[in-house]
């Protein structure tokens, strides 16, 4: 999760994520370099003191600074366009996990499991415990295994919600009577928090999702012990 004076991405904890990071950072590079060439050439006419009384026209200037963004944008679109069809791709999951979004709470369905559900409520800050994250954790935090392919399936029941985890490069949105789904792909254990990044009403910033990732076999131990 992000602290304090964290100015970084948070650590990618799966492989889209990372991906993700490393296009951010690809992109910023090409501003970067671009930002220095423009504020160059602008400090330099600043100071620039010829005159020409016979230019009228450039075109060779003008075709350079014509191309030069285009093969810039087409360096950006390209593996822009190569995320876009990654984060759509859905390989073959192991676990399938529903959630509804409510004003202002989330409910879980595993369905692949003895139709396992419940409800995923925030805590109130007069509940939280010594170790607990104000505003962001949940008394129903969602159990997943790590290294395996999951798909998760995100619908509203009232209104537009999104269902967002940015340490692995999830976000969905949660449409009343639509059924939009996604892939991720945890590659390490850890507890993993995100929140409704979509404006739905007074309460959407107290409606928090919280997932642990455990190992699979701690996975099929909570699954067997979980009260029918």
């Amino acid at each position: 999760m992000a602290t304090w004076s964290n100015l970084n991405l948070q650590n990618g904890a799966s492989p889209l994520m990372e991906q993700i990071t490393f296009f951010h950072d690809h992109t910023l590079v090409i501003l970067i370099m671009t930002t220095i060439l423009v504020g160059y050439l602008m400090i330099k006419l600043f100071f620039n003191n010829y005159i020409n009384r016979f230019l009228l026209e450039g075109q060779m200037i003008e075709l350079i600074w014509t191309i030069l963004p285009a093969i810039t944008l087409i360096f950006i679109a390209l593996p822009s366009l190569r995320l876009l069809y990654l984060l759509d791709e859905l390989n073959n999951p192991l676990i399938t996990l529903k959630s509804i979004g409510h004003q202002w709470y989330w409910s879980y369905e595993y369905s692949d499991f003895h139709n396992i559900e419940f409800d995923s409520y925030m805590i109130p800050t007069n509940d939280l415990s010594l170790n607990s994250f104000r505003l962001l954790d949940v008394d129903n935090r969602i159990i997943l295994p790590m290294n395996n392919q999951i798909r998760i399936m995100v619908t509203a029941s009232d209104v537009i919600h999104s269902w967002t985890i940015p340490s692995l490069g999830v976000k969905v949105d949660a449409n009343p009577g639509r059924l939009n789904q996604t892939n991720f792909f945890i590659n390490r254990p850890g507890i993993f928090f995100g929140q409704c990044s979509e404006i739905c009403g007074a309460n959407h910033s107290f409606m928090p999702i919280v997932i642990e990732s455990i190992s699979i076999k701690n996975f099929i131990n909570w699954i067997n012990n979980y009260p029918s």
